[in-house]
């Protein structure tokens, strides 16, 4: 009686006929007879149950199965080598987490450590222990940051949400921190597009600042300039009174038209809120509205003097020109406008409620404009108190 041929030669040669090659080509080529090798053939289908044991066709409901099968064992083999993957990039600490995530939606605890390679003891330990102060203080803080970015209208980022912190809630928290929270929030701020253009410079005898944009003190240097932006019902138009010292709006206006008369009620609410002594510069471009006699005269008859920068030069009113680019990124360009009288009260709240009470410049350490006024007075009356109390 002939020995019966091993089951790993049996399946290897089965694998040569699943691979492609004839039954009679393997047979030839590994010595057996083809009636044999039809027989483990027929036998593994049997076996795979793509055929059944008595030669009829499969149902459809059993050829669906084995089409299920199939899938859920590719997929078996798709998890596991993931599962590999993120075992050797993901600390524990975050598979537990993945574990909790996967038995919210069903799935096995047992089951899901197996997949993501951890273990059920460790898994449990990890769900009763008490959380860490380092989680406590990140969890408050993830709070407080999203608070202020909403308070922000969504346009601070890592810098100015950290300089908050410190500064309106005493939280000493580094950069790296802030950031790691935020991304992990979803939070970003908006950031400003930056144009590289340079144009040449040509001096005019009008032009009193020179790119200097300094001031010692306020309403020292005022800088001025007109904007235009598009609603459904047509343009608006702001112009807008900044005092360089402090980055702080002291004027503004808002129009459906861009006249002399827009500049002038912009220069005048300036003049009335601040009583500027004579001499404060207010520096402007060669727009007519800039050039007009009656913007002219409202500015010499306050003991102001007017300045202009060249022609078609940016660089030249650079700082409320910086001012606009953040109001565009930071308001205008977020949504489209209805109607004039949303962008005008859109306008107004940015301007007044956000820009000089809540928003931080890097310019001026971090501080609000409101801030940075209020901190030189009080640095500028505290000499004159030492002052007296010597005297007495």
């Amino acid at each position: 009686m002939p020995r019966p041929y091993p089951s790993e030669f049996r399946e290897r040669a089965l694998e040569l006929v699943r691979s492609g090659r004839t039954v009679v080509d393997v047979a030839a080529t590994l010595g057996i007879a083809q009636s044999c090798l039809y027989r483990w053939k027929q036998q593994d289908l049997v076996d795979r149950g793509v055929k059944p044991a008595s030669g009829r066709a499969p149902s459809a409901e059993l050829a669906a199965a084995n089409r299920r099968i199939r899938e859920l064992e590719e997929e078996n083999k798709i998890l596991r080598k993931a599962a590999a993957a993120v075992e050797q990039v993901v600390p524990p600490k975050d598979r537990f987490r993945l574990v909790d995530e996967l038995h919210t939606d069903g799935v096995r605890i047992r089951k899901a450590c197996f997949a993501l390679g951890v273990s059920t003891s460790g898994y449990y330990e990890w769900k009763s222990r008490a959380p860490s102060p380092r989680s406590i203080r990140h969890a408050c803080l993830t709070d407080l940051i999203g608070q202020i970015h909403e308070a922000s209208y969504g346009t601070y980022g890592r810098m100015r949400v950290r300089a908050e912190l410190q500064r309106s809630h005493e939280i000493t928290v580094s950069q790296n921190t802030v950031a790691l929270l935020m991304r992990r929030s979803g939070l970003v701020g908006l950031p400003l597009r930056r144009r590289s253009k340079r144009v040449p410079r040509q001096v005019t005898v009008t032009d009193l600042v020179r790119r200097r944009f300094h001031a010692d003190g306020p309403n020292r240097l005022w800088v001025t300039d007109i904007t235009e932006h598009p609603t459904r019902e047509g343009k608006l138009y702001c112009c807008v009174v900044l005092d360089v010292f402090s980055r702080r709006v002291v004027g503004w206006a808002i129009d459906t038209t861009q006249r002399a008369e827009l500049a002038t009620n912009a220069l005048g609410m300036a003049i009335d809120s601040r009583r500027p002594e004579p001499g404060t510069i207010i520096h402007g471009d060669h727009g007519t509205q800039f050039t007009s006699w009656a913007f002219t005269s409202r500015a010499r008859n306050a003991g102001l003097l007017p300045s202009l920068g060249t022609v078609g030069d940016p660089y030249d009113n650079a700082v409320v020109e910086s001012f606009w680019a953040r109001m565009q990124v930071e308001l205008l360009n977020r949504r489209r406008w209805s109607t004039k009288v949303e962008l005008a009260n859109a306008i107004f709240e940015y301007i007044e409620g956000f820009h000089n009470r809540r928003r931080r410049h890097g310019s001026l350490g971090w501080a609000t404009p409101l801030e940075f006024e209020n901190r030189h007075q009080q640095q500028a009356a505290t000499p004159q108190l030492q002052f007296r109390e010597t005297g007495s």
